[in-house]
């Protein structure tokens, strides 16, 4: 018998966060067939250091959707402005009809504690959507669901006011070229935008091979700083990952229910989990 489809919605603040914090989830799930939407809350206006406003916002929904073709997934780019989101009702009830309309298996979004203010109302928004998905009044002109589904947290570093839990670890090793390929079609952002940002405008090559070995050489970095933050806070289950390439999700208690069938259905390929 063949495995039921499932579906993944990922809820991010701005069009790469996607690809950058749950890129291995996503591929993984597209290989096994099952459907996976990226939605970018915010239009991405002002995540550019030359170009502002709608030309950027453009050009970056542009990418989001070449990023999700590499992997067959939709993507979807909303007109909330950058830099500027508040978990509003507005936002709110955008989310409620969004998880009503698409009905994934499982959301990811954004830990409410996150450094950007505009992950933070993401992050707000979908926790407060919680729940009220299955109340009929509330966005009445979309069906209220019988139950919520799963949200869980991409991975981040941050600690205060607590460190980020390791409900699911997975072990992304062998994605790596894929989740190069989803980020490197973000042509703003890790070619211009961040390097400029973090000041090493100067290492991007003009040579598009060796842009994609740069690229990936910056993840790997990441990866690595990630690996040694949970090792640190999730200890033994972090440790046994042989590649030490990993997306950590931390499940929410505001909205479906998890236990150890519910992660085997979601997550049958992951490594460790709590």
């Amino acid at each position: 018998m063949e495995s039921q489809e499932l579906r993944l919605l990922i809820l991010g603040a701005h069009p790469d966060d996607a690809e950058f914090h749950a890129g291995g989830l996503a591929t993984i799930y597209r290989s096994l067939g099952h459907a996976v939407k990226i939605v970018s809350v915010t239009n991405g206006a002002a995540g550019h250091h030359e170009t502002f406003g709608p030309p950027l916002a453009a050009r970056r929904k542009k990418e989001a959707a070449r990023a999700a073709s590499i992997i067959g997934a939709v993507s979807e780019v909303w007109d909330f402005p950058d830099a500027a989101l508040l978990p509003s009702l507005e936002v709110r009830q955008r989310i409620v009809r969004e998880i009503r309309t698409y009905r994934p298996n499982i959301v990811l979004t954004h830990r409410p504690c996150d450094y950007h203010p505009d992950h933070r109302a993401v992050g707000a928004a979908v926790q407060d959507a919680s729940y009220l998905v299955t109340v009929p009044a509330v966005a009445a002109d979309t069906p209220a669901l019988l139950a919520d589904p799963v949200v869980a947290y991409m991975p981040d570093a941050f600690t205060r006011p607590n460190p980020m839990r390791a409900d699911v670890v997975l072990d992304i090793g062998a994605r790596l070229d894929q989740i190069v390929a989803l980020l490197a079609a973000h042509e703003s952002q890790f070619f211009e935008w961040l390097p400029y940002n973090q000041r090493i405008g100067g290492q991007v090559p003009a040579n598009s091979a060796e842009r994609l070995r740069w690229l990936r050489g910056q993840y790997e970095e990441v990866l690595a700083k990630r690996f040694a933050h949970f090792q640190q806070y999730a200890g033994e289950q972090v440790s046994q990952v042989a590649s030490r390439r990993i997306e950590v999700f931390e499940v929410s208690e505001y909205a479906g229910g998890w236990s150890a069938a519910v992660r085997e259905r979601l997550f049958p390929f992951a490594e460790q989990s709590a």
